[in-house]
């Protein structure tokens, strides 16, 4: 954790049970935003856990399926149709309301207190909820959402891949990096690329 911010201690925060939220994808081209939701049950076994940019690709899967083994975790999407039609933010919003809703489908009981990484509360969900700015770096449970929502949109980026090789969405992931770019001016959109962000939606106008 950057010594510039303060740790916020999850425990502190009541109702109970207290969930972090994150979500990884928003900043993409292509494929659906994830969100993720964790409940700690064990902290002594979250050792090393930041932002899951900071992680090694390694790190990252390794700390998942700690998480996933030990903790109270919920995965949701929100489709690339529904990112067209809501607006990024507020498909970020769904998917991470959606992931609560897994949280509580097996805790078999209501999310007491959310902690929401960035500044925007989830207008889906009534009760407790808490923004923190840089959450995923200096709050355990939103941590440990932000490695496991990466982990899963990796995953499911890399299979895109193997379906559509022209695009390498296993390399960037749906980012707007130089080769995916490219490959959108090359070959066009694919049934996966958000239709209405720009970087795309300049290639609709063109093969219309």
């Amino acid at each position: 954790m950057s010594k510039n911010l303060e740790y916020v201690d999850y425990t502190k925060f009541s109702p109970a049970p207290v969930a972090g939220l994150d979500e990884v994808g928003r900043g993409c081209l292509a494929g659906p935003v994830v969100a993720a939701a964790v409940v700690i049950r064990d902290a002594s076994v979250l050792v090393g856990l930041t932002d899951s940019k900071l992680l090694s690709e390694k790190r990252r899967n390794e700390l998942s399926m700690i998480i996933l083994e030990t903790q109270v975790t919920g995965i949701a999407e929100a489709s690339v149709a529904e990112i067209e039609e809501l607006n990024i933010l507020q498909a970020s919003l769904l998917a991470m309301s959606r992931a609560a809703d897994r949280i509580e489908e097996k805790l078999g009981q209501k999310c007491g207190h959310l902690l929401i990484d960035g500044t925007f509360r989830i207008p889906q969900r009534s009760g407790a909820q808490t923004c923190l700015i840089k959450g995923d770096l200096r709050c355990l449970p939103i941590s440990a959402a932000s490695i496991i929502a990466k982990v899963y949109r990796d995953d499911l980026m890399k299979q895109l891949g193997s379906e559509f090789p022209q695009y390498k969405f296993e390399k960037h992931k749906g980012y707007a990096s130089e080769v995916h770019r490219s490959a959108i001016q090359s070959f066009g959109p694919s049934p996966h690329h958000r239709k209405t962000f720009g970087g795309v939606k300049e290639y609709l106008l063109q093969r219309s």
